[in-house]
């Protein structure tokens, strides 16, 4: 029997789900990568996180693998082209959870323009200091959206009832890639750093887009942009992030993401930096889990088995 290996949580669905395509499944959240070096030529599949990186060396050690199975969108932990080579076949599922990433990036936007987190410790402490967590409005802004695949659209249709501008740019999609979202406008890059008061990225991590945001790209940006990131961390330089938000260049920023998300491996420097980013008023903080709803858990595995499916037909 055909076996596959599940090293990450997931939702039992994935489970049942390859189970009743005929599959033998081996679940074991806390296997370490050591452990699959030694047991992976045993499997026909394999099913993986951020834990779990199929480069080279380990798609060499898996002499019977037919496929990778991503849960959620990130790619950059496999090696794709390697992969190709070696007839193994790639499935990631993003459409199990764009909706949750998109909800939460408008959630931080939304809590960030009202001061929902210090209004929020305010009352805690017995204060009543209206003045200082008045807001703004998102109606009548212009908002831009880098990336428009799963997630950039869904971000963009949560947006819809908002009486906001929405502008769109993607270097890969055809024109006409905002069919079915009529309101959104499909612009250049450069009109997006001119114009937009929100800006929203959407990318996935590529030797393009690593430190996409610098201090060049910030500098073409409308002074006072909001940034959000809800993508992968290395789009966006923190070094620059963080002079550009001291200076208000940057008016704020919501980010998920972040260039290291391992603080216990933090060097001298990386430490000072992220401190200092960390305190700064005009930024919102989640912990990378923007697509981690109990909703997406279940998302993830019915689009993972839906693709492996369609692959074994």
């Amino acid at each position: 029997m055909r076996k596959v290996l599940i090293t990450d949580y997931v939702h039992n669905d994935l489970v049942t789900g390859l189970e009743g395509l005929g599959y033998e499944v081996f679940y074991n959240k806390d296997i370490s990568l050591e452990e699959v070096k030694k047991v992976i030529f045993e499997y026909h599949g394999i099913i993986i996180n951020s834990k779990i990186k199929m480069y080279k060396e380990l798609i060499d050690s898996a002499s019977a693998l037919k496929f990778i199975g991503r849960l959620g969108s990130g790619l950059e932990i496999i090696d794709l082209e390697y992969a190709r080579e070696k007839g193994i076949a790639v499935f990631n599922s993003p459409e199990g959870n764009r909706n949750a990433v998109a909800e939460h990036a408008l959630g931080m936007l939304l809590a960030f323009a009202n001061k929902l987190v210090s209004g929020h410790k305010n009352v805690q402490s017995n204060k009543w200091n209206r003045e200082a967590h008045r807001g703004f409005e998102l109606a009548g802004k212009k908002i831009g959206i880098i990336g428009f695949g799963n997630t950039g659209r869904a971000f963009a249709n949560v947006l819809s009832g908002l009486n906001i501008s929405v502008f769109a740019y993607d270097k890969y999609l055809k024109p006409r890639y905002a069919d079915g979202l009529a309101f959104v406008k499909e612009v250049t890059l450069e009109f997006i750093q001119k114009n937009v008061d929100i800006l929203s990225f959407h990318l996935p991590l590529t030797t393009e887009t690593i430190h996409m945001v610098n201090d060049d790209f910030i500098s073409k940006c409308r002074d006072g942009i909001i940034l959000i990131n809800t993508s992968r961390g290395k789009v966006i330089e923190t070094k620059a992030l963080l002079d550009n938000l001291k200076s208000k260049k940057i008016g704020g920023a919501c980010l998920d993401v972040f260039e290291n998300e391992k603080p216990d491996t933090f060097k001298l420097a990386e430490t000072a930096i992220y401190k200092e980013l960390y305190m700064l008023p005009n930024i919102l903080l989640s912990p990378h889990v923007a697509g981690w709803t109990h909703e997406s858990l279940k998302g993830i595995a019915n689009a993972l088995i839906y693709k492996i499916n369609k692959y074994e037909i």
